[in-house]
């Protein structure tokens, strides 16, 4: 759903109205029957020889995905990973609006980044108790990781986005979204060698 989110958005920013799932099979590169087919799993959004209101189904599945409302966000760890989190804006057109960071470097604390205020991480507990937080964010080392999630839980934190090389272990009620960097770049390595491989075999 996101996909289909991001190509509705650009296609909003042309002006486009209409788009059957024909055309939009075009642009995603997958077959109309499979766009269908996704779109009837939340109850379907097209009209038969009509196609779809591209506003509409946006807006919808803006809905779907919770982009309809604001999700505060706090960040821990305030380095290369953090800072880059804190300077992408596009996040709060989307809803996610980070609110703080939280970081042990003395150099960092009491700092902003675009606005955003560096809280030293003894301060987490506090800040957590007095502001309304979605999402927290993982930018911290591996080592670090398990300890500060522990920490969140325990704080009632219910979603983590978890860019830490480490599998989190976390109560079911906590949603952990895995951000594996290194894992990522495997994966598009293995498809490079499949697909050199398969150009030598033909």
């Amino acid at each position: 759903m996101p996909r289909y989110y991001r190509y509705l958005g650009e296609l909003l920013d042309e002006n486009v109205e209409r788009i059957s799932s024909n055309e939009l099979s075009v642009r995603m590169k997958v077959t109309a029957s499979q766009i269908r087919q996704d779109l009837n799993n939340f109850g379907g959004f097209g009209q038969q020889g009509y196609g779809y209101n591209v506003q509409y189904l946006y807006d919808e599945i803006g809905k779907i995905l919770g982009l309809d409302r604001r999700h505060n966000i706090i960040v821990l760890g305030a380095g290369n990973m953090g800072q880059a989190l804190a300077k992408y804006v596009k996040f709060e057109k989307r809803g996610f609006v980070i609110r703080a960071l939280f970081d042990v470097n003395p150099k960092l604390t009491d700092t902003s980044i675009r606005g955003i205020p560096v809280y030293n991480i003894r301060e987490l507990a506090s800040y957590v108790r007095s502001n309304r937080v979605d999402i927290a964010v993982l930018a911290l080392p591996k080592e670090n990781a398990a300890e500060a999630a522990k920490q969140l839980v325990d704080l009632g934190i219910k979603a983590i986005w978890n860019f830490a090389h480490l599998d989190l272990d976390v109560p079911d009620d906590v949603v952990v979204e895995n951000v594996h960097l290194s894992d990522s770049l495997m994966q598009l390595s293995y498809n490079i060698v499949r697909r050199k491989s398969e150009k030598k075999n033909n």
